[in-house]
């Protein structure tokens, strides 16, 4: 399991070349003691649990946490920090205290103490090679001197220009000789026959998909093994970067038991590598022999595929000739049938230019027709538009000649207004000039007589001023009476035009002669009044 390594301060020197150092495991196991659940369905959050033992060592903080244990009586977790100085302030923290979780009356003890790793020590090795009845310590390979290492990264031991997955023997050794002499290494995942000799994949994977394999050490004498298990106890390996970030990786370490490097173990390897590579090249060349077997039956099936083939191609030549030789009658046929079909269309064809021309000549004699009958009809709407044209005129003119005696009309009518207007005020002014003399006259007389006679004359000229504005009024209402007639005769005249426009022109220009000796008349009878109104009026003013 890999893991970021923020602080390097306790890390000690493996190898620089490869950037590896030994980094101490700090650990500690914490357990949870767990009350009696007496509510049925009432169950406690290990997460819960796990927040609040982050909480209590605050400002501490574990790099890792993980349940190692869990049953209905106690939780154990296992923490990692970064420096082993931090375990004991998180012991401190930990140990004898206890939690209160929300939903229990009960509290939850704690016992915190360091973990101890399962790493093998003196005693262990000593005890099981004097045990052994099948090792002999004289010989090496048999003896404590052998180191295995598993869950080592594959890319951390790769040379720098070759494949970084695939790790190296001569990188192995070159991390380990600096705890002794080396005899021999091993990497079981770099032989390809060793899986099928054992049985077992050598490629494994560690948490977050890294690529791990196992190695064997083993070194020239036992004081070499030791100093290596030793440097080895309670560390993981790590390594630094370029960039100086650094990743730690914990790694199995133990004795080998099974003499993986003994001389009989590597000549037993040897002789089942040698049959595995016979076995390999009987298999090769059972594989060729098959392929060459599958390759001519494919040759015989290919043979047999084509003659085949070309007993279908001629099949279906003679086919083809047979089906062209129908499809050549079948041409012929349809070719004449065509031909005949040509002929009766081509006569088709002939029958109907004739008929079409003599539908093009018909055509012309009608359009010839048509453009004489248009011809007419023009003339004749000519001559009548003409006709139309001259009455037109002829009424404009008379309507000028009828608007002209309009406007004199007019003329006299203001002229008479304005003498009428002009009369009233003569009279007014005679009427005051008329009660000045009455007045002047009625405070100098002293002649009774001579005052009704001036009385008599006032109103002999009283009476002769009324008779003449009752005649001027009835004048003024005669013309209007006239005028009213003129422009009845007008209305009248216009709705008998326009009832006998299609008459006969004759009657029309005799009716207009007949109005034309009428309205002349009647403007000799308004002229001849008008001269007899100015005459009276001329003879008033001379009185």
């Amino acid at each position: 399991m890999m893991s970021v390594v923020s602080d390097t301060a306790e890390a000690g020197d493996l190898c620089p070349e490869f950037n590896l150092y030994l980094k101490p495991i700090a650990k500690i196991t914490v357990s949870v003691a767990l009350p009696h659940l007496k509510t049925p369905g009432k169950s406690i959050s290990n997460w819960e649990v796990m927040e609040r033992l982050k909480a209590m060592v605050h400002p501490e903080q574990f790099s890792s946490l993980r349940i190692s244990k869990s049953t209905m009586d106690f939780i154990r977790f296992e923490g990692e920090v970064e420096n082993r100085s931090a375990v004991k302030r998180l012991l401190a923290k930990l140990e004898g205290k206890s939690i209160k979780l929300s939903g229990f009356t009960d509290v939850l003890k704690i016992r915190a103490v360091e973990h101890k790793t399962d790493f093998p020590t003196r005693h262990d090795w000593d005890s099981f090679f004097r045990d052994a009845k099948d090792m002999n310590e004289t010989v090496p390979g048999e003896r404590p001197d052998t180191i295995h290492l598993e869950g080592l990264p594959c890319k951390w031991f790769s040379p720098k220009d070759g494949i970084p997955d695939r790790p190296s023997e001569a990188a192995l050794r070159t991390v380990f000789q600096r705890f002794g002499k080396i005899r021999n290494v091993d990497i079981p995942m770099l032989d390809p026959y060793r899986e099928e000799m054992t049985g077992k994949n050598f490629n494994t994977f560690s948490f977050g998909g890294h690529l791990n394999f196992e190695g064997f050490v083993q070194y020239q004498d036992h004081t070499g093994f030791v100093r290596a298990m030793d440097s080895l106890r309670g560390m993981k390996l790590m390594l630094k970067g370029d960039d100086g970030k650094a990743v730690a990786c914990s790694i199995k370490v133990t004795f080998d038991t099974t003499k993986h490097l003994s001389d009989s173990s590597l000549k037993k390897r040897q002789q089942e590598r040698l049959k595995l590579q016979e076995l390999e090249k009987q298999r090769e060349e059972q594989k060729r022999r098959e392929k060459d077997e599958e390759e001519r039956r494919k040759e015989e099936e290919r043979k047999q595929r084509e003659q085949e083939e070309e007993e279908k191609e001629r099949r279906r030549e003679e086919k083809l000739r047979k089906r062209e030789q129908k499809l050549k009658e079948k041409e012929e046929k349809k070719t004449q049938k065509k031909l005949k079909k040509q002929q009766e269309e081509e006569q088709k064809q002939l029958q109907l230019k004739i008929s079409l021309e003599e539908r093009k000549l018909l055509l012309a004699q009608r359009n010839l027709e048509s453009i004489r009958l248009i011809a007419e009809l023009l003339s004749r709407a000519k001559r009548l538009k003409q006709q139309q044209l001259e009455e037109q005129q002829a009424e404009r003119r008379r309507l000028q000649q009828l608007e002209e005696r309009r406007r004199l009309q007019e003329d006299e009518l203001r002229r008479v207004e304005a003498e009428k207007a002009r009369t009233l005020e003569l009279q007014r002014k005679e009427r005051e000039l008329r009660d000045k003399l009455l007045g002047n006259l009625l405070k100098k007389s002293t002649n009774t007589d001579d005052v009704h006679l001036d009385l008599q004359i006032c109103a002999t000229q009283t009476e002769d001023q009324h008779r003449e504005t009752s005649e001027a009024k009835k004048q003024e209402k005669r013309k209007e009476t006239e005028a009213d007639g003129s422009r009845r005769e007008r209305s009248r005249r216009r709705r008998s035009r326009r009832r006998s426009r299609s008459r006969p022109r004759r009657r029309r220009s005799r009716r207009h002669s007949h109005g034309q000796s009428s309205s002349s008349s009647r403007s000799q009878r308004e002229s001849s009044s008008r001269s007899r109104s100015r005459r009276r009026s001329h003879q008033r003013s001379r009185r």
